[in-house]
């Protein structure tokens, strides 16, 4: 059977991130864990160093914030093993087994990469337009080995490229709705005029990682206008 790395890419998020790392390491499908802690300023650091006392963690500690997209393409370079599994640090409530969900489809040859998203009831409907950026998702080490300088230069448009990326080659994209998941709200980790910069920064960059990656973007609608498929 493939074997599994976990890659957790924190930033200042020292309220979640021990729980998301002990459900990790909970996950029998889960044979590597690998922490990046991207520049934080916090309590990060100390909470991976405490907890690598009683779990094995391969701990990245990057001494200033690079961005999500460069974080996640060191982890990458650094993983050991076929399918990597990204997961937030930012989980406020997580769901049993969600990791063996996002999996489960790349074992059994059914895509070649899971996107978990959770969604929010809007007029008694469960809706998420923004599921293609979802954090939480799974893949081949080897379908992203290609891209990782693009995206070590995406910051928070990483998710982005991929989808884009992976339209542009025809790899097939599950989406699973991880019941129960919620994270936090930025509004709730720092204060508004933060938050509030933070979601536009982050806005930007991924319509700059867009623009930049228009190409990939065209291939996309060339190859699915040839096949009939909706985006």
């Amino acid at each position: 059977m493939k074997k599994v790395s976990a890659i957790i890419c924190a930033y200042n998020e020292e309220k979640t991130l021990k729980d998301v790392i002990l459900s990790v390491s909970e996950s029998l499908i889960v044979s590597e864990i690998i922490v990046v802690n991207d520049g934080s300023s916090d309590n990060t650091k100390k909470i991976i160093e405490e907890l690598q006392k009683e779990i094995e963690i391969t701990a990245i500690h990057l001494e200033e914030n690079k961005g999500k997209g460069y974080a996640m393409a060191v982890a990458v370079e650094n993983a050991v093993f076929d399918i990597m599994v990204f997961v937030d640090a930012d989980q406020r409530t997580i769901p049993s087994g969600y990791i063996t969900q996002l999996v489960s489809p790349l074992l059994n040859n059914k895509c070649d990469m899971v996107l978990g998203y959770s969604t929010v009831n809007i007029l008694s409907q469960d809706v998420n337009p923004l599921k293609i950026l979802t954090g939480e998702r799974a893949l081949y080490k080897a379908d992203i080995t290609l891209i990782l300088d693009k995206m070590k230069e995406s910051r928070f448009g990483v998710e982005t490229l991929l989808y884009f990326y992976y339209l542009s080659i025809g790899k097939s994209i599950k989406f699973i709705r991880l019941k129960g998941m919620t994270h936090k709200d930025k509004y709730k980790k720092m204060t508004s005029f933060n938050a509030t910069t933070s979601y536009i920064n982050e806005g930007w960059e991924i319509t700059y990682t867009a623009m930049k990656n228009y190409d990939l973007l065209l291939k996309a609608i060339e190859r699915h206008v040839r096949k009939g498929i909706k985006l």
